[in-house]
């Protein structure tokens, strides 16, 4: 039911030799919610999914999924949960079809039973006319949809997906995003670990974000993102050899210094409080000093600034990309 807790770490600790890939972690996710893992490579987020999947036991802490220990009671953790990993775990050689009514033997469902979810599951992923193909014929974006259905076989009530829309298209990722989405809304619970950061916007109720193995910072994206102080203010002004003055000129709206990129000629101011009203008094004060604006915007921080501010690395700079 919604409000209680489906996934609780209570601090787990995880080391590989000398290295501790996590430090006494905890957070917990909500039934019918979705839980996103964000923290650069390395940070542990793919090991606590280990744990929790049973595919590596924990060190220290406690783990529990819909109150079952995961640590004394793999088998009936494996009867609740589904994993669709980073690459997709499919037979290319086998059809489609195939491929779920494999995946339902490996349950122990009956052949009856294994023929008709996997008929479901094609049809609720819109791979009924490719039912029948074998897989290393699907696009990257219908691996990934098998691949999820396979991993629905068993109807578990709690869903991991690590980096599911890694290397897919944009209208492949957003495709899965409405996938995701329709789960959800059926009351699964997802734990998601995501390197990008419009997808936990988009998809995620909170987020946990993990750095060197420790929870740095959790809480709903909204929450996140009033964390850094306050809104930001973009400009740029139509006579780019002003910029420099310009800058000086509105520094004293903002609680930091402004930015200014040189190659787009944006200035970036952050943060500002009482957004509306500092962008009126920065109009003014530009106006007052004769300089002209070629394009001016009040936003809120994204997730990516979040993510900046926390970790020290953008997001790409943190995923090796």
């Amino acid at each position: 039911m919604s409000g209680e807790i489906a996934i609780a770490v209570e601090d787990v600790s995880k080391s590989f030799g000398k290295t501790e890939a996590l430090k006494r972690v905890s957070f917990q996710a909500m039934t019918g919610k979705v839980l996103g893992l964000l923290g650069p490579n390395g940070a542990g987020k793919t090991t606590a999914v280990r744990i929790l999947t049973t595919l590596i036991p924990l060190d220290s802490g406690n783990a529990t999924i819909q109150g079952i220990n995961v640590s004394a009671h793999g088998a009936q953790i494996r009867k609740i949960i589904g994993l669709a990993g980073q690459y997709a775990a499919v037979d290319e050689y086998l059809t489609g079809r195939e491929n779920l009514e494999l995946v339902g033997g490996l349950y122990h469902l009956a052949r009856k039973e294994a023929r008709s979810r996997s008929k479901e599951l094609l049809f609720k992923f819109d791979l009924e006319d490719a039912a029948d193909r074998q897989v290393k014929t699907y696009s990257g974006g219908m691996r990934r949809r098998l691949d999820l259905a396979a991993s629905l076989v068993n109807r578990p009530p709690v869903l991991f997906l690590d980096e599911p829309t890694t290397g897919l298209d944009p209208r492949s990722r957003i495709g899965l995003w409405d996938s995701i989405r329709s789960l959800v809304s059926e009351g699964m619970t997802v734990l998601l670990t995501t390197q990008y950061l419009e997808e936990a916007d988009q998809l995620c109720d909170n987020l946990v974000v993990i750095d060197h193995g420790q929870v740095i910072a959790n809480g709903t994206p909204d929450e996140l993102k009033t964390s850094l102080g306050g809104d930001l203010i973009e400009f740029s002004v139509i006579k780019r050899e002003l910029s420099q003055h310009a800058a000086e000129v509105v520094a004293k709206f903002a609680l930091s210094a402004p930015t200014f990129e040189s190659e787009s000629g944006q200035i970036t101011l952050r943060p500002v409080g009482d957004g509306t009203h500092s962008l009126a008094n920065l109009v003014r004060a530009l106006d007052e000093s004769g300089i002209a604006i070629a394009g001016l915007a009040l936003r809120r921080p994204s997730l990516d600034e979040v993510f900046l501010s926390l970790t020290g690395n953008s997001p790409d700079e943190a995923n090796g990309n």
